[in-house]
């Protein structure tokens, strides 16, 4: 049975996503559809707007027959951090390819900038002179590339790309990468065509605009009871305020646990608040994976501890899906589990609690419930768009 692998977030999905399930089924009509996904908290340091469990099905609905989690400390980290956990589950899925989106669609140029950086000690070097010149890591990352390889990639899916890629060749592992490309623009805030990004997308659901032609319809019952970074901005502000030493949490650097606690007094928003913070060297990505790792609790030491993948936890899957599992669960050599409840797993603990925290934007009915279905959750089955 062939198995063909997605990394996503679906924050929110879209008819993007859906344009890249169908290729895949156009392309593997036969092959097990198996997706990586963020849960409740995502790679560029926001909040999904819905948990994770609406994703999952919307996933099945779409066509996807696997649904795995990819636990909070890689799903919201940097993109090296994000392509080990995310391409590392699927290695131990023992899934054969790989299918990721790229604004080039240039596998070779990808493959040989990756291998480049991996074996040029020069590359890293590079990277720290562009740094100390005030450049932020995504452009010290982009010129040291130009300057080894006469290459340029400054787009964020093919820079992600390279992670990909350097995860599969350090580790040596067997999935073929493939890409397909974009059809819109990662960048772009505004609704455009049908195909528009998700964050212009999540912009138009703040401003209460309808988004019925950016999503499938089968996507629109599922977006409710949302979660905005915005609404945990109090709860921020509250731990940053009363936290004697912020220099514990993960990414927080010597010096700017001293600029937090001064910058949020004066902070009226949590736009406002990283404005504030925001430098050639500081990112907004990069404060904002940095304030979700304070709300979360994430620290250093939990950084260093959860390096690894432990354990392959099942959000969803279809019969399809079902029947791959059944078929590899064998020779796979991580605990695959569904619930909590039954494993006493550090990184599962830690997962549930980021749910807590996440649940604290619903109203207290709804909190429990979200809460408890990390328990009680059945695997969700399913299922397609038609159901």
């Amino acid at each position: 049975m062939s198995s063909v692998g997605i990394i996503a977030e679906y924050n929110p999905f879209h008819n993007g996503h859906l344009y890249h399930i169908n290729k895949i089924k156009e392309k593997y009509p036969n092959d097990t559809i198996i997706l990586i996904m963020s849960g409740n908290f995502t790679q560029r340091g926001d909040t999904s707007i819905i948990d994770k469990w609406k994703k999952t099905n919307i996933a099945l609905k779409a066509g996807v027959d696997l649904i795995i989690e990819l636990p909070y400390p890689f799903a919201t980290q940097s993109a090296d951090y994000f392509s080990y956990g995310a391409i590392t589950l699927l290695e131990k899925l023992k899934v054969e390819k790989f299918v990721f989106g790229s604004e080039s669609d240039n596998l070779e140029d990808i493959k040989c900038i990756a291998s480049e950086q991996l074996s040029n000690p020069e590359f890293d070097n590079l990277v720290k002179i562009y740094s100390k010149l005030g450049k932020n890591y995504p452009t010290a990352l982009s010129l040291a590339l130009q300057d080894l390889t006469g290459k340029t990639i400054k787009e964020p899916n093919d820079l992600l790309a390279i992670s990909y890629i350097k995860t599969i060749i350090k580790n040596n592992y067997k999935i073929e990468p493939i890409p397909i490309k974009r059809t819109n623009n990662y960048h772009n805030k505004d609704l455009e065509t049908s195909i528009s990004s998700a964050t212009a997308i999540r912009n138009a659901i703040k401003e209460k605009i309808d988004i019925k032609n950016q999503v499938p319809n089968y996507v629109l019952p599922y977006l409710t009871n949302f979660h905005f970074i915005e609404d945990y901005f109090p709860l921020l502000k509250y731990k940053i305020i009363t936290e004697n030493d912020l220099s514990i949490y993960h990414t927080v650097d010597e010096g700017l646990d001293k600029v937090l606690k001064k910058e949020i007094i004066s902070a009226k928003t949590y736009q406002e608040f990283i404005e504030k913070i925001k430098s050639k060297r500081y990112t907004y990505n990069k404060i904002s994976r940095m304030l979700i790792h304070i709300l979360c609790n994430f620290t250093k030491e939990k950084s260093k501890n959860f390096k690894d993948i432990t354990y392959i936890r099942i959000l969803g899957f279809n019969n399809k899906g079902r029947k791959y599992l059944n078929k590899i669960k064998k020779e796979v050599d991580l605990p695959i589990i569904s619930k909590i409840n039954k494993n006493k797993e550090e990184m599962l603990e830690y997962e549930l609690e980021t749910t807590k925290i996440y649940a604290l934007s619903l109203t207290p009915e709804k909190q429990i419930e979200l809460i408890e279905s990390e328990y009680k959750n059945h695997i969700y089955q399913g299922g397609n768009k038609n159901d």
